[in-house]
């Protein structure tokens, strides 16, 4: 069935301009709508080559958008977006497979969009005014979605009974994930956690024990690879990844966001004492070894391969902090070969006044566009992912065969995937991590995304180029700051 929409799109490579005009019924010509460009792109500045690769991708989308509803047999169609790829793709076409099945009323419709731009066709295809009718995404996004009001709220598809018992049946973080000034906009499908990898093969030819502490972790770094070494470091033991700091800010005790704040300047805390003190201990290792040669040691490991890279590349590290996909990836190598080293995992070490079992937390979770034809199929199918509402069996076969860490207790629990918790004894502690309330996610603002990649670059500053810890915090606070403020003030 037509839904009666033409669409025009234009890209040029000589002005580096990209747009697309809709018209909605076939007796309106364009020339009626003249110079009415829905949506235009203008300022983008790139090569020849990223430019062509963006307007195909406006171009796609926008195809998109002018399409049809269709509606296959009796059924609705539930177009569906998702990043999936690799390996996982066929679990994904599986859960669509069985979804479908199970019911007579929807027939999703996935259509995979891996690698960049996720972002870029999604508001591109809200500007058509023809988005999918479900998304699954696994960045910072849903505060800044929901402020800019493209986002179905939850409690508009799900009952209240529905809602009641969605909120207890997820974990923490799984419920933060998805929450926006105490609305759900999204429903966590699964967990991203991180953990301390550890070869005890290594470390025990070392003399060393698995870390508890801070201390510890210092010791394995200074034993294993001695400062002042001067020829080319092949090994360490340990090197913190300025992207952790995510992760140690909250160990150490810290929050990023006071959310109960009246103001932007009050509600961005990134330099409060317990941040910086995690990054100035990030430092150390930095003034240990030199900044310069940390940068080195890290940008060496661009031409490094392998699926589990670092863990298995050449005893690398002794100890490296990653997250639970990494537990299908030693399994792998341990299958082609037996003799290979033995590892652990650990929680992050707390120092004195930190948090246990604690850390940053990601996952990946489905959003519902305002605009979306058919809210009720996505929520639908949401559930029956996810493995809320008695759908618990189904979800933990696919998590089990991913992998994956489920968004709720009562999927753990299911026999399947205590099955596979039994086959990777190490994905446990990755399990257990995720019940637990101080496993943090980026704070739900409408500047999470910013806020990210300005934590990451005033660690990276610190660790590679020397710079003062709370003088990079504060500065990378005042300019979210500054920008949450304006985006505040938008509306």
């Amino acid at each position: 069935m037509s839904n009666g929409r033409k669409c025009r799109v234009r890209a040029t490579n000589q002005t580096n301009s990209i747009e697309i005009r809709t018209w909605p019924r076939s007796d309106i010509s364009p020339e009626s709508l003249q110079g009415r460009w829905l949506f235009s792109m203008t300022s983008i500045k790139p090569s020849a080559a990223r430019f062509a690769a963006v307007a195909a991708s406006v171009v796609f989308v926008a195809l998109s958008a002018c399409g049809a509803t269709k509606a296959v047999g009796l059924r609705e169609e539930v177009v569906f977006w998702h990043f999936w790829g690799g390996r996982d793709r066929p679990i994904v076409e599986e859960i669509v497979e069985h979804f479908n099945t199970s019911q007579t009323r929807y027939t999703v419709r996935a259509i995979a969009m891996p690698g960049s731009n996720l972002d870029l066709k999604f508001f591109l295809s809200v500007a058509g005014g023809d988005p999918p009718d479900l998304l699954n995404h696994d960045d910072p996004v849903v505060a800044d979605w929901a402020h800019r009001g493209v986002l179905t709220p939850l409690d508009e598809i799900a009952t209240a009974d529905e809602l009641s018992r969605l909120r207890a049946w997820l974990f923490p973080a799984a419920l933060q994930l998805g929450s926006y000034h105490g609305k759900l906009y999204a429903l966590c499908n699964g967990l991203d956690i991180r953990a301390l990898y550890c070869n005890k093969t290594l470390l025990t030819e070392h003399g060393l024990d698995l870390p508890e502490t801070i201390a510890d972790l210092d010791h394995i770094a200074e034993t294993i690879a001695p400062p002042g070494q001067t020829t080319s470091r092949l090994r360490m033991g340990y090197l913190p990844d300025p992207r952790r700091l995510w992760a140690w800010g909250v160990v150490f005790g810290g929050s990023f966001a006071n959310l109960h704040a009246e103001t932007a300047e009050q509600m961005i805390t990134a330099d409060s004492p317990e941040i910086v003190a995690a990054l100035a201990w990030m430092a150390d290792y930095g003034r240990r070894y030199g900044p310069s040669e940390v940068a080195a040691f890290r940008s060496g490991e661009q031409a490094l391969t392998g699926a589990a890279f670092p863990l298995l590349a050449d005893r690398r590290y002794a100890v490296v902090m990653d997250g639970q996909w990494r537990v299908r990836d030693l399994e792998t190598a341990r299958q082609a070969n037996p003799s290979l080293d033995v590892f652990a995992v650990k929680p992050l070490p707390a120092p004195p006044g930190g948090r246990k079992n604690a850390g940053w937390v990601n996952g990946n979770f489905f959003v519902v566009p305002g605009r979306a034809r058919h809210k009720q199929g996505a929520w639908e199918f949401m559930k029956y992912w996810s493995g809320f509402d008695g759908h618990e069996a189904g979800a933990a076969v696919a998590c089990a065969a991913g992998g994956w860490i489920p968004a709720s207790q009562h999927v753990v629990d299911q026999p399947a995937y205590q099955q596979a918790l039994h086959r990777w004894p190490l994905l446990k502690l990755f399990v257990q991590l995720a019940a637990s309330p101080d496993q943090v996610p980026v704070p739900p603002l409408p500047v999470g995304s910013l806020y990210y990649n300005e934590v990451v670059q005033a660690a990276q500053e610190v660790l590679y180029r020397g710079a003062d810890p709370a003088t990079e915090l504060g500065r990378a606070s005042n300019r979210v700051r500054a920008r949450l403020s304006e985006v505040l003030d938008e509306r």
